[in-house]
């Protein structure tokens, strides 16, 4: 008679294999659960400095025309003749002022560089939005006085329109370019620049 022998796994060694491989699982669901997490945190971070820093470009636009309103009728820069000279209480320059390798006046990046030029106060948005602008605005020359092309950056405008058979229609004088440029700081200092030009007519 053949005897046959059968193994037996005990079911103590099974029980042992099914918590390794619990284990394992637990292991790489926690793994991918930190990721998600990293990856909605870095997500949501990213959507808010998207938010700031649009925030800070509408509050510059403000800004801006706040400052222009200087160049405007009835503002400290509306006289030609009193463009001709510097003006620090409109935080205004006759002449164009250094500028970094950006284009950016050194005068918005040193606080003592700004005294010399300047002296009006920072714009405070107010609120709780912690958010200050400061500009300054200079002309596009290489000296004080009146504008002439070889001096000034001039800009013309030249007119189109009428009938074929009229004479065509003279351009205005040429108009001296003026630049206005903002540093507008938020809450976290985070700073943001804008630059314009403009003619005063």
């Amino acid at each position: 008679m053949t005897h046959r022998s059968t193994r037996h796994t005990h079911p103590r060694h099974q029980r042992g294999i099914v918590l390794v491989f619990a284990l394992i699982t637990l292991v790489i669901l926690m793994i991918g659960a930190v990721a998600i997490s990293r990856s909605l945190n870095s997500s949501q971070f990213t959507l808010g400095n998207i938010g700031f820093k649009r925030d800070l470009t509408n509050q510059g636009e403000r800004a801006l025309q706040l400052a222009m309103t200087a160049v405007r009728a009835g503002g400290a820069l509306a006289s030609e003749a009193t463009r001709n000279t510097a003006l620090p209480a409109a935080n205004y320059s006759a002449r164009l002022l250094p500028s970094n390798a950006q284009g950016i006046p050194v005068a918005l990046l040193n606080d003592t560089e700004f005294a010399k030029v300047a002296s009006a106060e920072d714009i405070d948005v107010g609120g709780n939005t912690g958010v200050k602008i400061r500009y300054v605005i200079d002309r596009m020359a290489l000296t004080e006085g009146a504008c002439t092309p070889s001096t000034c950056t001039m800009a013309t405008q030249p007119v189109f329109g009428g009938a074929s058979n009229e004479p065509p229609k003279p351009s205005p004088p040429a108009q001296p370019i003026f630049r206005i440029t903002l540093k507008v700081t938020g809450p976290r200092n985070t700073v943001s620049f804008f630059q314009s030009t403009f003619t005063t007519n």
